[in-house]
């Protein structure tokens, strides 16, 4: 398990309706918020990639970036995941939603220290109701035939997988690192907690 890569997946492929404009492209300090995350990643796994779906891998932010394109229609997130699971099917997968203004290299860090050699996912347990938090966890290699099974059956939800499976828990270094902006008022509330 040590000796395995890790890549990280920073998810860029939602169509942000609640915020009314992309989210991967608000400002944080003078670059886009895609494009700190991804800075952030590279300084924690051997390699990032930007999930995307077909129709925004052209666009001029998205494709600044390695991409990894959404082979599946209508799975959200799910998609991006099995994505990238099936094109580097063996290295360990960093998966991380780029609406997350306030997450760390804290935290990035211990989430990769603490990676689980025998449990398929790793994840840190949300400080708002203390289910895992899909979208900054590890998924480990050769778990796709396990997150297929639950596709298969009908359940895409990321967290859901994660309740349902062996799933290495842990706390969150900082309780608010993973708080997500899906509306202005979010992000507005993140910046104001900030200062």
């Amino acid at each position: 398990m040590a000796d395995r890569p890790v890549f990280g997946l920073v998810l860029a492929g939602g169509k942000s309706r609640r915020m009314g404009h992309d989210k991967a492209s608000l400002e944080r300090d003078g670059q886009s918020q895609l494009a700190y995350m991804v800075g952030l990643l590279e300084g924690c796994v051997d390699k990032v990639f930007v999930s995307t779906s077909c129709e925004q891998q052209d666009d001029e932010l998205r494709k600044q970036f390695e991409q990894i394109v959404d082979q599946y229609d209508n799975l959200g997130p799910v998609a991006g995941i099995l994505s990238a699971l099936k094109e580097h099917p063996d290295v360990d997968w960093l998966v991380v939603a780029c609406d997350l203004p306030n997450i760390d290299e804290q935290t990035i860090r211990h989430l990769l220290q603490q990676r689980s050699g025998e449990q398929p996912f790793t994840a840190y347990i949300s400080s708002h109701d203390d289910l895992p938090e899909p979208l900054c966890a590890l998924y480990h290699s050769g778990c796709t035939g396990i997150i297929e099974q639950f596709v298969d059956d009908g359940v895409n939800c990321p967290r859901k997988i994660l309740i349902r499976s062996e799933t290495r828990l842990l706390q969150q270094p900082d309780p608010r690192s993973l708080d997500n902006v899906n509306t202005p008022d979010d992000l507005q509330d993140s910046i104001l907690q900030a200062t």
